[in-house]
């Protein structure tokens, strides 16, 4: 226990020495060695998005055309007739059986995985989860389930990033990085869109805004893009026509419009998805049926509606064209977001992304036929990301995804307005988003919010004690009991921990109350001589008075202590004060007081005279003038 609490303390000056000049940033020079491993985390995941989008063809191809051929095409079109129905119900089979027998971790679209992984698992994932989630997601989409490869392709390389990471000597925080690298790579990969990704990274995965974590990431999606280029070829994945740089009021209104209706479609698309993730639930049959149930939803959506299989970039491509029917825009967003909802609630495996563009271009058709004209396939531009920054709670992400698809940069502005008021819709009619809410069901709880921490805005100075009872170290046992009973009672409630000094007044070490009650009791027993030096703590963890609070209570979390004392310097040990977690604690209480307190400090005084009663330039005349 001694060898730990002491390994402990080393822990805690190795940091102090670190963090004595606080600056901008807290990253050490071990960013690099993580940012190489990441760069080769992006380059593998990059291999591993390829083999998916292949073994994504294969699938389809076979199940479909019966023929052996890794090209991407689409469901539409098959010979299979009637028969179409069975193809989803078969791969939703194949899913259940891989959950059960192999791992359970494959169910779902990805992201609230590799999420869960972070914050819960350590940011370890199995090494089968690597082998079996690009299998079965392969196989639901192969069958024509109504899902993208992104989700499946971030939980793959993210997976195989932590099991890299796993091989090394990490903390949970490295690992982390290497997850996320790996993820991000992956959708960098698959839609040749490197900034989308580590937005994406940043505002879901990562849960902070730090180079440590960012430069990594960065670096392995860069690295992703690059070799995209030489295996699949360079973007944009969508082509757009050309649309005008500035679109006017009556455009910008029409944007606020597009935002609100997608942030109306978010919310609804959320709640069904959950309502029938809770219509399974209450099947009295086990949960490994529930994809082949699905299937059969998809196989009668499919029967309707072709286009609604598969991963669709065809027909998204064809909505931001301009170029389609109300047939398939009404199919788009009846058949399509009904049995998406219907097979994601199911728990089978795939992502969300492709399809919630595929039906935020639809929603962008029928607003094209009364919003202003600005060009063809804009409305439908603009609603794709909008849909996606209010669904996924992630509007920075939305807003540059929608640029890297389609390369118009154009439609910057609108989209910003589109993007933002969805997402301002949905966070405040909704508590949680489509990827939190399947974590909070799982039991735990996921905050969205970024802030810098107030505790990092107050020194230590501000809050120590500094009416402090210290004792000699030359104390005495003859004098320890009449002081105990007089002057340290006296302040029993405010201080327990007392620090011990040397004849220059320097800090030499620290008692606790708890010792010296106890010495005295041991004097007692023993008549004789004793002496207070062997109570005194040596080398006691201190605070100084120019550290923010954050990095003390750090601190105080590190070495298990809630009361330090604080000192001039760490040359000079000279004792300035006390600094306590109830301190701490009403540090934190001012800024929630910051928060919540609603005042007026600018107050307008408008000096006009009353009705019926002079001004003050009249009075002061008036008073001016003698007799």
């Amino acid at each position: 226990m001694a060898s730990t609490i002491s390994g402990r303390r080393a822990d805690v000056l190795e940091d102090h020495n670190r963090l004595t000049q606080p600056g901008d940033f807290t990253t050490t020079p071990r960013m690099l060695f993580i940012a190489v491993l990441a760069i080769g985390i992006g380059i593998c995941s990059t291999f591993i998005a390829v083999i998916l989008l292949k073994l994504i063809g294969l699938f389809t191809n076979l199940f479909f055309y019966q023929r052996w051929d890794t090209t991407l095409v689409s469901p539409v079109g098959n010979k299979l007739g009637i028969f179409e129905v069975l193809v989803p119900v078969l791969g939703g089979l194949v899913i259940g059986l891989m959950a059960r027998y192999g791992s359970e971790r494959i169910r779902g679209h990805g992201i609230p995985e590799a999420i869960e992984a972070i914050l819960i698992n350590g940011s370890k994932v199995e090494p089968k989860v690597a082998i079996l989630k690009p299998i079965s997601s392969a196989i639901s989409i192969g069958s024509g389930g109504p899902f993208g490869a992104e989700g499946p392709i971030i939980m793959t390389g993210g997976a195989f990033g932590s099991m890299i990471a796993q091989l090394f000597h990490l903390t949970s925080v490295e690992r982390k990085t290497l997850l996320v690298a790996g993820a991000a790579a992956g959708m960098s990969a698959t839609f040749a869109s490197p900034i989308a990704a580590i937005l994406l990274a940043v505002e879901l995965l990562l849960f902070e805004w730090k180079p440590r974590s960012l430069v990594p990431v960065a670096l392995a999606s860069a690295a992703a893009a690059i070799l995209r280029h030489y295996l699949l070829g360079s973007g944009p994945l969508f082509p757009v026509p050309a649309h005008s740089a500035f679109i006017g009021p009556t455009g910008f209104l029409g944007c606020v419009v597009a935002g609100l209706l997608a942030g109306g479609l978010s919310s609804l698309l959320t709640l069904l998805v959950y309502a029938f993730e809770d219509l399974f639930h209450r099947l009295p049959i086990h949960w490994m049926w529930w994809p082949m149930i699905g299937g059969l939803v998809i196989g009668i959506g499919g029967l309707i509606f072709p286009q609604a299989l598969g991963v669709g970039y065809d027909t998204i491509g064809s909505l931001l064209q301009g170029n389609v029917s109300a047939q398939i825009i009404l199919g788009v967003l009846l058949v399509k977001s009904i049995i998406w909802c219907v097979s994601l609630g199911s728990g089978t495996s795939g992502g969300v992304l492709a399809p919630l563009l595929m039906m935020g271009c639809a929603l962008g058709g029928i607003e094209a036929m009364f919003l202003p004209h600005e060009g063809a396939g804009f409305w439908a531009l603009i609603s794709m990301a909008a849909i996606l920054g209010g669904t996924m709670r992630s509007p920075f992400t939305g807003i540059i995804f929608a640029l890297e698809l389609t390369h118009d940069v154009n439609a910057l502005l609108p989209l910003v307005i589109a993007v933002i008021i969805a997402h301002a819709f949905t966070v405040l009619l909704m508590r949680r988003s489509i990827l939190t809410e399947k974590i909070s069901r799982r039991g735990y709880h996921l905050s969205r919010e970024y802030a810098i921490d107030p505790l990092e805005l107050i020194f230590a100075r501000e809050v120590m004690r500094t009416d402090v009872v210290a004792l000699s170290d030359t104390l005495s046992h003859t004098t320890l009991p009449q002081l105990v009973n007089g002057e340290l009672a006296r302040h029993e409630r405010m201080q327990h921990l007392y620090p011990v000094l040397n004849k220059e007044q320097l800090l030499v070490g620290v008692v606790t109350r708890y010792d010296l009650q106890r010495f005295l009791q041991q004097e007692h027993i023993n008549a004789e001589d004793g002496s207070i030096g062997e109570l005194i703590q040596q080398r006691p963890v201190v605070a100084y008075p120019d550290e923010p609070l954050r990095h003390v209570i750090n601190r105080m979390a590190a070495s298990g202590f809630t009361r330090l004392p604080v000192v001039e310097s760490e040359a000079s040990p000279k004792l300035l004060g006390m600094i306590s977690l109830s301190a701490l604690l009403k540090a934190r209480s001012h800024n929630l007081e910051e928060e919540r307190l609603r005042e007026r400090p600018l107050h307008i005084r408008l000096l006009l005279p009353r009705r019926g009663q002079p001004s003050k330039a009249e009075v002061v005349e008036e008073e001016s003038i003698p007799g």
